[in-house]
């Protein structure tokens, strides 16, 4: 049975993907659009997906999309990205909070400002917190918006990565420039209505400037393995991969860190594989995978995990097709999850832990474990891996529904009407 919670009420959006296309304005025109990208884009995760389905849809329906990002990540075919000046003694950003991301964003911030005196924008989108920081001087001195693409709340993610404590003399005045970060912008984007409770609710944002774009997919890119590989194919993907004939194959991709539930994930497999059931759990992300491997290893997880490290976004559906189940014991509870929308239009049944993000995502379809109680998302996982028929009915629900309300397209048209109301 699943966990059931309960869902705040949330501001009124005006882009939420839940009213019909008829009912929005025409796009008023085309736009030049400047986004600032504080990370090492593109990095095959999380916000970084988002930033590119974004830019992708945007530059269908005839827009300029320009992306300044640190110097650091790989490039994409077809995108224009303008990288920071690079630094030679540091080659990499670690994910999440780091020191080095300071002087990171000092060298974006005057890249950032080249870039804008050049292509002259029409208006700025900033993502994460940083860029809505670098991108305020910016749209005041050109006179253009700011839209504020919000992945949650910055103080939050400090803690969940064991960057800052609630308890440290930082926090609070980290939460009051939060605060202010928040303010600078025209208007802000949040990635689910729970984002959009926690700033209007918790940082007394205007609700009236808060809209709600949820994370999306590609479901032509996603797809169930049925649709695009022979049984053939799977059993050979699965054995390149090591994982023995007659398996039930549980799949993860996204970021490994102890908020990410990584840790919980390693001891419901060991309770499983403690069971005798048929099970091999393919973990695929980064970064840490080699200390996760130590670990599932001497936990007696031998020949029942495969870690396949970072895996690029054009091979995640590929080896999402492996899998017969899904699961995310994402632990955050104001980060999105966009993993679970890759998962749904794979036509994967999911198991997750109950947070407000993957319940506005996977409403009754998703088998819900108790955040953090790993003996309940043990109990979860072996539902699906012994019931089949409700998994396979679970999952072919689960791609209707992201074919339904999670298309990028569709998203496109509500970002244009977004821009058409803070005007050029």
């Amino acid at each position: 049975m699943a966990t059931t919670i309960e869902r705040a009420a949330s501001p009124r959006p005006l882009g939420d993907g839940r009213r019909g296309l008829a009912a929005l304005p025409a796009p008023k025109g085309k736009y030049r659009i400047l986004k600032i990208a504080p990370t090492s884009f593109f990095a095959d995760y999380g916000c970084h997906v988002r930033i590119y389905e974004e830019t992708r849809i945007l530059q269908k329906l005839g827009n300029r999309v320009t992306i300044c990002t640190y110097h650091t990540g790989r490039d994409l075919d077809g995108v224009d990205i303008r990288r920071a000046l690079n630094t030679p003694w540091r080659k990499t950003v670690q994910v999440g909070s780091s020191f080095h991301k300071l002087y990171y964003d000092v060298l974006l911030s005057a890249r950032a400002a080249e870039v804008a005196a050049r292509i002259r924008p029409d208006l700025i989108h900033a993502h994460l917190h940083e860029g809505a920081l670098i991108g305020w001087p910016i749209s005041r001195a050109l006179r253009v918006p700011l839209v504020f693409d919000f992945q949650g709340s910055l103080t939050s993610e400090m803690v969940d990565h064991n960057f800052l404590r609630r308890t440290s003399r930082l926090y609070t005045p980290l939460r009051r420039l939060e605060t202010v970060i928040n303010r600078m912008a025209d208007v802000v984007i949040t990635s689910s209505r729970n984002a959009a409770d926690v700033l209007v609710g918790e940082f007394g944002y205007p609700a009236s400037r808060v809209f709600t774009i949820p994370d999306s997919v590609d479901a032509d890119l996603f797809r169930p393995r049925a649709e695009f590989l022979t049984e053939e194919a799977v059993a050979a993907e699965r054995a390149a991969l090591g994982i023995p004939p007659g398996r039930t194959v549980v799949v993860y991709l996204g970021l490994l860190a102890a908020y990410q539930g990584t840790p919980h994930l390693l001891q419901a497999a060991q309770r499983l594989v403690a069971k005798g059931l048929p099970v091999h759990f393919l973990i695929m992300g980064y970064p840490g995978e080699e200390a996760y491997r130590d670990l599932a290893r001497q936990m007696g997880l031998d020949g029942y995990v495969t870690f396949t490290g970072r895996v690029p976004y054009e091979r995640a559906p590929t080896l999402l097709a492996v899998g017969d189940v899904a699961v995310s014991p994402k632990i955050s509870e104001t980060e999105g999850n966009g993993k679970l929308l890759n998962y749904m239009a794979a036509g994967l049944p999911t198991v997750t832990f109950a947070t407000p993000v993957a319940y506005e995502l996977l409403e009754d379809l998703g088998v819900y474990a108790r955040t953090g109680d790993v003996a309940d998302l043990a109990r979860c996982l072996e539902e699906l891996v012994c019931d089949a028929p409700r998994a396979a009915r679970l999952g072919q629900r689960l791609r209707e529904r992201a074919i339904t309300h999670f298309s990028w397209d569709r998203r496109g048209l509500d970002l244009l009407d977004i821009y058409a109301s803070v005007g050029r």
